[in-house]
């Protein structure tokens, strides 16, 4: 059972922390027990860990902040094991080492800090830096398989949905290009041989009305050619 100080302490982190959010972290406690609380850590640019969202959990215990937390990570990661709890000089691995004015926002801005690290420590793990990135790309479906994550985060359940319908959609745009060129290529050159013909055809009529002598015009020259020729006939 948490203390009323401590209660109080973590209500109050939990109303800063939504006013002010940590960079690159997602955090917020348990409907059923402010003690728990679950965060998302997502991986910074430039490092192995982009493109990644790491699931995990802050027990605070009943005598928070004069005690220091448990901190684990849940998401497959390359840097910590899973399901184990993580040394850091702000979790209960070093309790000696705990300031009381460590807040939440401390701690998860401690805790991103050295999971973008390579520094070894109890709980962490040493993977290639092909390993890191192949378990960002799949973390987020990962976490959306966790009950308890899809509760806690549903805006995260959401961009997943997103990336898969987007996912699903290029092969169908990719696939409608081909075969609406190979439609449009008949019709094309139909429409071409029926053009040229429409615009080749008032050429021929044009050039048809040039070749054609006007009927009058051969009627008046074979009158006046046969007037010339009598002349000589109507002097005798």
């Amino acid at each position: 059972m948490a203390e009323k100080a401590c209660v109080k302490r973590l209500q109050k982190e939990y109303r800063a922390l939504c006013k002010e959010p940590v960079s690159h972290v997602t955090a917020r406690p348990s409907p059923n027990d402010i003690l728990e609380w679950h965060y998302v850590l997502e991986g910074s640019e430039g490092t192995p860990f982009a493109g990644g969202y790491y699931y995990g959990k802050i027990k605070f215990p009943p005598e928070y902040p004069f005690k220091p937390p448990g901190i684990s990570m849940v998401t497959p990661n390359g840097r910590f094991m899973t399901q184990k709890k993580i040394c850091l000089s702000m979790s209960d691995f070093h309790p000696e080492s705990w300031n009381p004015m460590w807040s939440v926002s401390s701690i998860l801005t401690g805790l991103l800090s050295f999971m973008m690290d390579n520094s070894p420590t109890t709980g962490s793990v040493t993977t290639t830096v092909d390993e890191k990135q192949r378990l960002a790309k799949s973390s987020l479906a990962f976490n959306c398989k966790n009950v308890t994550f899809r509760k806690m985060f549903p805006e995260y359940v959401e961009k997943y949905e997103q990336q898969q319908l987007a996912e699903n959609s290029v092969p169908e745009q990719v696939s409608l290009v081909p075969r609406q060129k190979e439609k449009s290529r008949p019709l094309l050159e139909k429409d071409g041989i029926e053009g040229l013909n429409k615009v080749e055809a008032p050429r021929d009529i044009k050039h048809h009305r040039r070749q054609s002598f006007p009927t009058w015009m051969v009627v008046l020259l074979v009158s006046v050619f046969g007037i010339v020729m009598a002349l000589p006939l109507l002097q005798l």
